[in-house]
C-alpha cells in the first residue's frame, strides 16, 4: 500500500472516531427542548425556578427562560425540589403529555417543567438552605507610592475588611493604615480598627450598632472612638444596586496630645449614606459618615469615601481608584479642617 493510500485511510479513520466520539456525546447527553421546537443538547447544571443552566460544548453555558422550555431530560439523577415544596432524587424523562417526569429509587412523580422550583446535584444542599446561611468574604487591600526629583515622597497604606453576610444581616470587622512621608515630613500617619452589624428586621427596614477607633497623629489625636446605634433605611434596594441611610445616637471621644487642647467626650447624632452600585465590568462605592455633638452642633466630624474597583485579568484581584475626605470642624491648633486623600490600590478578594 503506498503512502497516499495510507494518509487517506488515515484521515478516514480520523473522521470516523470522531465522528463516533460526537454521536457518543450526543447520546449521553442532557436534552432540552423548547417550546418554538429548539432541541438543545448539554448538562443541565440546574434549573432554579426562573431560569433553565445548559452546559454546552458549542455554545458554552446557556441560560434558557423556564417558561420557554417544554421539556428536560437527563441522563444523570439530580435532587429535585418542586413548588409545593415535595423533593425527589431521580432522572427527568419528557412525559407523552407534555409533561415531564422525576424516576427515582423513592418513586416517580409526573408534573411540568413550570413547577420544578430547584435542582441540585446528589450530595449537595438545597440552594434554598444555602441562601439562608452566612457566608464569611475578605479582602485586603494595598498600595505603595513613591516620588523622586523636586520633591521625595514615598507612603504605604493596608486595609482589611472580613464580612460576614446572611439574608438579613451584616457583620463587618475592618482596619486600615496610612502613612505618607513628604520631603521628610510625615503628612499622614494614622490607623483604624472597626465593627458594624446590620440586621434588616423588616423588609428595608434595619437597626443598627457600630464601633469605630484609632489614631491621627497628623491631626494630633492619640486616640479616638465613635461609637453609635440607630436604624437605618434602604431607599434603593436591587441585586445590583443599594443605597442605605442611617440614622442614630453616638458617643465620640478624642484625645489630643497636646495639652493646651480640649478633648471631645460628647454624646451626639450619626448620620451616614451608604452606596453600592455593581455594574457589568465595575463596582462603584459610595460612603458618608457625619457625627455632629449634642453640645455643639458646630463642632462635628464628617468622613465621605467614594471609589471605582475594576476587575484584573484574576477575577479575585481588582484595582481600586478613589478619594478620602476626612473634615473635622474644629481640629486643634495650626492643622487644616479638611484631610483629602486620593488612592490607587491593589484589592485581593477571597471567601
Amino acid at each position: 500500500m503506498n503512502r497516499t493510500k495510507l494518509t487517506c485511510l488515515s484521515y478516514v479513520l480520523s473522521a470516523s472516531f470522531g465522528f463516533a466520539a460526537l454521536f457518543a456525546t450526543a447520546v449521553r447527553a442532557d436534552v432540552v427542548e423548547t417550546k418554538s421546537g429548539a432541541r438543545l443538547l448539554g448538562k443541565v447544571v440546574k434549573i432554579d425556578g426562573t431560569e433553565v443552566t445548559l452546559d454546552t460544548p458549542y455554545a458554552g453555558t446557556l441560560k434558557i427562560k423556564q417558561a420557554e422550555v417544554a421539556s428536560v431530560s437527563t441522563e444523570e439523577p439530580l435532587n429535585v425540589r418542586l413548588a409545593a415544596g415535595t423533593v425527589l432524587e431521580g432522572k427527568l424523562n419528557p412525559t407523552a403529555d407534555g409533561g415531564v417526569q422525576i424516576s427515582g429509587k423513592d418513586g416517580t412523580i409526573s408534573t411540568t417543567v413550570d413547577k420544578v422550583a430547584a435542582t441540585w446535584a446528589p450530595g449537595a444542599t438545597d440552594p434554598a438552605i444555602v441562601a439562608l446561611q452566612r457566608v464569611w468574604s475578605y479582602e485586603a487591600a494595598a498600595d505603595i507610592t513613591g516620588k523622586t526629583g523636586n520633591k521625595e515622597q514615598t507612603g504605604t497604606a493596608f486595609s482589611f475588611r472580613a464580612v460576614l453576610a446572611g439574608p438579613t444581616d451584616t457583620l463587618q470587622f475592618y482596619s486600615a493604615y496610612d502613612r505618607q512621608i513628604s520631603d521628610g515630613t510625615k503628612s499622614a500617619d494614622q490607623f483604624k480598627a472597626g465593627v458594624d452589624y446590620q440586621n434588616n428586621f423588616s423588609g428595608r427596614k434595619s437597626w443598627y450598632v457600630r464601633d469605630e477607633g484609632g489614631f491621627d497623629r497628623i491631626k494630633d489625636i492619640d486616640l479616638y472612638n465613635v461609637a453609635a446605634a440607630g436604624l437605618g433605611y434602604d431607599f434603593i434596594k436591587e441585586a445590583k444596586q443599594t443605597l442605605t441611610g442611617r440614622a442614630g445616637v453616638s458617643f465620640r471621644y478624642e484625645g489630643y496630645g497636646d495639652p493646651l487642647t480640649e478633648d471631645v467626650k460628647d454624646a451626639g447624632l450619626d448620620f451616614g449614606l451608604n452606596h453600592r452600585l455593581q455594574m457589568d465590568n465595575s463596582l462603584l462605592v459610595n460612603r458618608v459618615s457625619y457625627v455632629p455633638s449634642f453640645k455643639d452642633f458646630g463642632n462635628y466630624r464628617l468622613i465621605h469615601e467614594s471609589y471605582l474597583e475594576l476587575p484584573l485579568a484574576n477575577p479575585a484581584w481588582k484595582l481600586r481608584l478613589g478619594i478620602l475626605n476626612d473634615y473635622t470642624s474644629q481640629p486643634p491648633r495650626g492643622l487644616e479642617k479638611l484631610d483629602t486623600s486620593y488612592f490607587t490600590r491593589l484589592v485581593l478578594n477571597w471567601k
